[in-house]
């Protein structure tokens, strides 16, 4: 008797009601749960799986911007679709997901054909010990969306245990690879997810937690159908940093790298922050 495996949690909690050609529902992830709502990355993930499931959509993501405008919390959502503009090589869309009269996230998606035309790949991934050389990270609290994801830190794993005074500011950078937990072939869904699933910088920088939260994400995906499928489930090399940190407001850029060497997205992130 054939037995099927069971579905992976991204796919499931991800899967949408259609509602009508451009209303959908869902509803919020245990899964994928943070210590205020949802995890930014499952909503970048829902938000793109909208546009990915529409009969219309033509090409494939090459660009993703979520705003983040207020928490989503547990229970039902629904989402709007819009297909602003196809041409020859581009599509836009603009994605809304609401929670009652609340408009929780908005996002604007650009998908394209990729063509077989000339290109040049200057980006270096940086030199790291294989995967199976760095031992996984253990220290986060079991349960919500970073037990989704194995994690082997290089470099800037986080310590939120051993004590920091408040002039002690450390490097923002982490180095690290990542693959989502159980095992999951890679595509655009979960890059979309995975290009959030980095520790707020502040934290790092800081050694503590103070009230926090991104504002708006835009990951750009470099890599075509094919390079997804070559990734396969093996973890990618990813890093993150930040360049400023003033006025209650912090940059954060993340690089994830498949194992052929080629940069597979870049992303962006604005986050607020306040004592």
């Amino acid at each position: 008797m054939l037995i099927r495996a069971p579905m992976h949690p991204l796919d499931k909690d991800t899967t949408l009601e259609r509602l009508s050609a451009d209303r959908l529902a869902g509803r919020a992830s245990t899964y994928y749960s943070n210590f205020n709502g949802t995890f930014g990355g499952f909503t970048a993930a829902v938000l793109l799986r909208a546009v990915l499931d529409d009969p219309r959509r033509q090409g494939v993501p090459v660009a993703l911007t979520v705003n983040y405008c207020a928490a989503i919390n547990d229970g039902t959502f629904e989402i709007a679709v819009a297909e602003k503009r196809t041409g020859k090589s581009t599509q836009h869309w603009n994605v809304e997901l609401r929670q009652g009269e609340t408009v929780a996230a908005t996002a604007s998606v650009v998908c394209g054909h990729r063509r077989a035309v000339w290109s040049h790949h200057p980006a270096e991934m940086p030199k790291m010990l294989p995967p199976e050389q760095v031992p996984v990270f253990s220290g986060f609290k079991p349960g919500g969306w970073t037990s989704q994801y194995e994690m082997r830190f290089a470099e800037g794993e986080p310590d939120f245990m051993t004590p920091r005074e408040d002039g002690d500011i450390r490097s923002a950078r982490s180095q690290l690879w990542m693959r989502d937990r159980p095992e999951r072939p890679l595509d655009y869904l979960s890059l979309a997810s995975m290009s959030d699933a980095f520790i707020i910088r502040a934290f790092l920088a800081r050694g503590k937690f103070v009230p926090t939260g991104t504002i708006t994400l835009t990951t750009f995906f470099h890599g075509n159908e094919e390079a997804m499928r070559a990734q396969g489930t093996h973890p990618m090399l990813c890093t993150a940093d930040a360049h400023l940190f003033a006025d209650g407001f912090a940059d954060q850029i993340a690089h994830l790298w498949g194992k052929d060497g080629r940069l597979l997205a870049t992303s962006t992130q604005v986050v607020w922050y306040k004592e």
